[in-house]
């Protein structure tokens, strides 16, 4: 073997510069590959980690501190329109503020819808409280077959009455920055006292979902 040809046994070719060169910048992608999908891995763990525990959007409260009737018009053959003013408590257990629109508020008797109101816009606080207040409009007319059994509750002091509230709304995470479209619902059993035109006893289920 010549000098020639043992030098050109010992030296790399430009062939396999470009090989290798090739190799290491697959081997650079492969690891920024891993490097990046790890990172987000431990991003969504840290998230669904606080949104499990720390962010974990929990149900609202609600309280029917009053009902106070604000306009009475009788109407013929004992049928009268009755109008209520309705204040409900609100308290926001979550570390985020719940941002709501306009909604709706319906009371049932015995089965029968016989009220409807509307909920304005407003805002709750995190870990805090806000009011909210309902003037909703109750027609006589709507009890139906109905009438007779309210009469009879009437005569005995004291009206079950079902109201249901729908509030749909965003929840503001990290001072509002990231904000969730939610719907809260609230779902109460109420006592109507006649002789003290009161709120006598109530039993309410309230949940969110995101």
């Amino acid at each position: 073997m010549d000098s020639s040809t043992a030098a050109a046994a010992i030296l790399p070719t430009h062939a396999d510069d470009k090989l290798r060169h090739r190799r290491r910048r697959r081997r650079c992608c492969c690891v920024c590959l891993l490097v990046s999908l790890g990172a987000a891995a431990l991003l969504g763990v840290t998230l669904l980690v606080l949104f499990l525990t720390v962010l974990r959007v929990r149900d609202p409260t609600t309280r029917l501190v009053s009902s106070r009737v604000i306009g009475f018009a009788p109407g013929p053959d004992l049928q009268f329109n009755l109008t209520m003013l309705l204040t409900v408590d609100v308290h926001n257990p979550n570390r985020a503020s719940f941002s709501y629109e306009s909604g709706t508020a319906e009371l049932w008797y015995r089965g029968v819808r016989v009220g409807v109101a509307g909920v304005d816009p407003g805002r709750i606080p995190s870990r805090g409280d806000g009011t909210m207040e309902l003037e909703m409009t109750v027609l006589s007319a709507s009890f139906g077959a109905e009438l007779a059994q309210l009469a009879r509750d009437m005569e005995a002091g004291a009206v079950p009455l079902d109201a249901s509230a729908r509030v749909p709304g965003k929840v503001g995470l990290f001072g509002g920055v990231l904000k969730l479209h939610a719907v809260a619902y609230s779902d109460c059993h109420v006592i109507f006292g006649v002789p003290e035109m009161k709120v006598r006893s109530q039993v309410c289920h309230d949940h969110t979902k995101l």
